[in-house]
């Protein structure tokens, strides 16, 4: 049976009213999911037990790996799910059945929040693993300098594992045959909480020189009281290894090692960033070519900031170190043409409405409509103005908490409420970012060619005047269509048979519009702005 297409300009109205069919990516299709736990992707150095022992000692690094029962596919796209968790251990390394040691309500691969997540991508046909990373600081250090030096090397370490883990699966997919059936330019980075911080940091430290040189000095200190000695930084790579974690750390002061190699060679590279809170360790790390991000935030969140300001230690009075949320780092992106992906789709996403309405709802100067973040604007706590009543509400747990103060949420359904819209947010905008063909053709109603296999580029673009539109010679376009932001039809070019057409603006208003060009392979979609 043919099946039946429908315009650009129809979906962009009906998209919000249509239900649907099961679509793989947008939709559960699995029914059950099988979890192979405790997997060792790499072993590295941790300074957990450097109190106990005097030295870093190597730790296995393990994950849990989510996988759809039953699917035949082989080149699936993977998520790396990282935990939240203060970049501190749940349970007390000395009596393990006492929680709540890093002062939070989870920080495990098993957390609730977690196992959820994870257990739903999966049902959609994603591989999912859920990544444990190296943990230990020292939160309650008696100087902000010491707090600001211990969380960068969290951080870092963080960063270090989460590469690694990258390449475990790059070398996994090497293998023959495939050993978990994944596409390697198919990688999602998505961290929870703490894990947000990896997943925003991750993608802008692609330097090592941008910790010495990061705003207002903060990641660099005085070592020997002396100010006619310059500063040094907080890492170095001879002693805490590369950005990558795949070159030795020894500390020269006692032949420490403080970083072992994984995976050496293989690339650390994965194609969209997600992140439940967290925050940045540095807006200016921010660069155009860096991949696109997804987030989900409390605009009051008052430990890891939306904007920017100081993160806290929970649970005490003690700052840490100035950072920048997904607000800002959404921004960044955005200018910069990392999301272009997401703004380029043509269409009209899930939730956008909701989107809007949360925005419109969030404190003042922070309502700048974003298309990859979505605000969960949460009421204040009694009687603490300003305070929410959760910057996680995503979470839950059966843990009541440390503190009788602040209890943990221990309702899964509120939760899980959140969940649904964090998993229907994020689903139609990485289809775009991933280029996963079945769920464009679904949002779209077209089928779907990525304009790289029939060589489609347009320039200048932006212009005032017109664009050039060109393709392989071998692959001709066939037709031109263009939309205005709003789904409307302004101009159809049909019959152009060549592989160059010159856009005239005419009588085009200044603004973004969205090509849809016709090849004998199928559709492929390109935005276009006039100044």
């Amino acid at each position: 049976m043919m099946k039946k297409l429908y315009p650009l300009s129809f979906l962009l109205i009906l998209l919000p009213l249509l239900t649907i069919g099961q679509t793989r990516y947008l939709d559960e299709v699995f029914t059950d999911v099988s979890v192979e736990t405790g997997i060792t992707y790499g072993v590295n150095a941790t300074v957990l037990y450097y109190s106990l022992f005097g030295q870093a000692v190597p730790e296995a690094l393990k994950m849990d790996i989510y996988t759809p029962d039953g699917d035949t596919e082989v080149d699936r796209p993977l998520i790396l799910y990282f935990h939240t968790g203060n970049f501190l251990p749940f349970r007390n390394p000395a009596n393990p059945s006492e929680l709540g040691f890093n002062g939070s309500c989870g920080g495990e691969r098993s957390d609730s929040a977690a196992v959820e997540m994870c257990t739903r991508l999966a049902k959609m046909g994603y591989v999912v693993a859920s990544v444990d990373y190296r943990l230990g600081w020292n939160p309650l250090a008696a100087t902000d300098v010491l707090r600001r030096y211990g969380i960068i090397n969290a951080a870092y370490r963080g960063v270090q594992d989460a590469r690694t883990a990258v390449r475990y699966f790059r070398k996994a997919d090497g293998l023959d045959p495939n050993q978990y059936g994944i596409d390697p330019d198919k990688i999602v980075v998505w961290g929870q909480g703490t894990g947000g911080y990896l997943s925003l940091t991750m993608p802008t430290l692609d330097n090592y020189l941008k910790i010495p040189l990061a705003s207002n000095g903060k990641f660099v200190y005085d070592h020997d009281n002396n100010p006619g000695t310059p500063p040094i930084p907080m890492i170095l790579e001879g002693i805490n290894g590369d950005i990558y974690g795949e070159t030795v750390g020894i500390n020269p002061t006692d032949g420490d090692t403080l970083c072992y190699p994984n995976h050496v060679g293989l690339s650390s590279e994965y194609a969209l960033g997600v992140n439940l809170g967290g925050a940045s360790a540095d807006s200016a790390w921010v660069d155009p070519g860096q991949v696109p991000l997804i987030s989900f935030a409390v605009p009051t969140d008052n430990f890891a900031p939306y904007a920017e300001g100081i993160v806290n230690v929970p649970g005490t009075n003690l700052q840490v170190i100035v950072t920048q949320g997904s607000y800002i780092i959404q921004q960044l992106h955005e200018a910069f043409g990392n999301q272009d992906a997401m703004l380029n789709a043509g269409i009209t996403f899930d939730l956008t409405a909701e989107q809007e309405a949360a925005f419109a709802a969030s404190p003042p100067g922070l309502q700048d409509v974003k298309v990859g973040l979505y605000p969960f604007n949460q009421p204040d706590k009694a009687n603490a103005p300003g305070i929410p009543v959760s910057v996680a509400p995503w979470e839950w747990t059966s843990f009541a908490g440390v503190n009788p103060a602040d209890p943990c949420n221990m309702d899964g359904g509120s939760a899980r409420m959140y969940i649904d819209t964090i998993v229907r947010f994020y689903a139609p905008r990485a289809c775009f970012v991933l280029g996963l063909d079945d769920c464009i053709s679904t949002l779209t109603g077209l089928d779907i060619v990525p304009g790289g296999e029939v060589g489609l580029n347009a320039y200048p673009n932006p212009s005032s005047d017109y664009i050039v539109l060109t393709s392989d010679a071998s692959h001709p376009m066939q037709e031109i269509n263009l939309y205005d932001e709003m789904g409307r039809l302004i101009k159809v070019i049909p019959s152009v048979n060549q592989s160059t057409y010159t856009l005239e603006r005419g009588q085009i208003q200044p603004g973004r519009y969205v090509a849809l060009i016709r090849f004998d392979q199928g559709t492929a979609v390109r935005k276009l702005i006039f100044n």
